[in-house]
């Protein structure tokens, strides 16, 4: 029998680690500011592309209704996650729709008309079909679906910084956060004894760590390489 004592001692480190995993979140949702402080100032989206806010806005949207207590009970605090990160991807396609060409801003009416009219084909869904029991197994799956999809993107940076060799596009803190906000969540996931939290931010985990680990190697190798012209000037 497990006692009060250790049950009490998980649930402590079950929410240290959630709420962990929010606050990193938060840093990962505020690094577009920048970005969206150009558009403003420019009033003009310019090449930058509006659909990773499209696909983090559904991401967060399904993980949300995954952490709602209707669906998985327990886990509120990937709602609280999820909830905030779907607010700021709201204002960041709102503001790119606000400053887009007239074909982009059709478009991404377009997509994000897509992205609610999904999320509600899925709420209904796992709502009319499936029961108690079933709805947190559909909802998880979807929710793993759609963030492993997402970790295509560090992918992208990981095989972009070891084809230039140059770590110009991967910002070090946006990777650390990226990493911490994983491990808390795998943490969080372990803990909670859920696989569809802790399977595909294990993958995160993994992801960011090379990332960390790359960014260390070729800025080294930067810096070095930054040097030796001047070694041999001076020779």
């Amino acid at each position: 029998m497990i006692s009060p004592g250790l049950v009490s001692s998980y649930s402590v480190c079950s929410d240290a680690a959630g709420v962990a995993g929010n606050l990193f979140a938060f840093v990962l949702f505020v690094s577009p500011i920048p970005t969206f402080r150009r558009i403003v100032r420019n009033q003009s989206t310019e090449q930058f592309s509006g659909l990773p806010y499209i696909y983090a806005l559904l991401n967060c949207l399904i993980c949300l209704w995954y952490g709602m207590p209707i669906v998985t009970p327990g886990i509120i605090l990937v709602a609280t996650v999820n909830s905030v990160g779907a607010v700021f991807q709201l204002i960041y396609i709102s503001i790119f729709i606000t400053y887009a060409e007239k074909a982009k801003k059709a478009k991404m009416v377009g997509l994000l008309l897509a992205v609610f009219s999904l999320f509600a084909v899925i709420v209904l869904a796992s709502m009319k079909l499936f029961d108690s029991s079933t709805r947190p197994i559909f909802v998880g799956y979807l929710s793993v679906a759609s963030l492993i999809s997402m970790f295509a993107s560090p992918l992208f940076i990981i095989n972009l910084v070891i084809r230039t060799k140059s770590v110009e596009f991967m910002p070090f803190y946006l990777s650390l956060s990226t990493f911490l906000m994983s491990i808390s969540f795998f943490a969080y996931g372990m803990l909670k004894c859920d696989p569809f939290i802790y399977v595909p931010n294990g993958i995160g985990t993994i992801l960011g760590a090379v990332q960390l680990i790359l960014y260390c190697y070729y800025s080294k190798t930067s810096r070095e390489d930054s040097r030796e012209p001047l070694i041999e000037s001076y020779a």
